[in-house]
């Protein structure tokens, strides 16, 4: 964990909390449709980092809503854990593509099988390039700069995947 005690994916939670206060549910829609080109989180680490954020007072918990949902606000020591978290090195990401992980195996896979795997790839790579290209024209014309930046990275991603696919051996 950062010196700020914060890790990734709760400073995620709280930089979406300065969008104002949300659920549970709501976080997790808002970090697909802002974060998800590039940054995935499951339900499971929303669900698990929202009581430790509230137990470090860095969100409150609001009046219970429609079936027991809660919404969280970020507090003001919450702003100031997110601005040290923000100041402190970016560190090392963590690559796991599961692709990759099956072609460093393909000597125990057959030919069409790894053609399979290629095809499927290709397809979501495919996809995501289409969406992410469209996102970044939405965010471009809101002028939101830096979030366009963001997802120029995804944009780059996906191309550079569909170029290696393009090269990966099939036997």
């Amino acid at each position: 964990m950062a010196e700020s005690g914060v890790n990734a994916t709760a400073a995620a939670l709280l930089g979406l909390l300065h969008e104002g206060p949300m659920t549970g549910g709501q976080l997790m829609a808002a970090a697909q449709r802002r974060l998800g080109a590039y940054w995935s989180m499951t339900r499971s680490q929303v669900y698990r980092e929202l009581p430790a954020l509230a137990a470090a007072g860095y969100v409150k918990l609001g009046k219970p809503g429609a079936r027991s949902s809660q919404p969280y606000a970020i507090t003001p020591a919450g702003k100031r854990a997110f601005t040290r978290w923000l100041s402190e090195p970016a560190g090392r990401e963590a690559l796991r593509n599961p692709v990759a992980l099956r072609v460093a195996f393909g000597g125990q896979q057959s030919g069409a099988q790894l053609q399979q795997v290629y095809a499927q790839a290709s397809e979501y790579h495919n996809a995501a390039l289409t969406e992410a290209r469209e996102l970044v024209k939405e965010a471009k014309k809101s002028g939101d700069e830096f979030y366009a930046a963001s997802l120029e990275f995804a944009v780059g991603y996906h191309k550079a995947a569909l170029a290696w696919l393009k090269g990966a051996p099939t036997k």
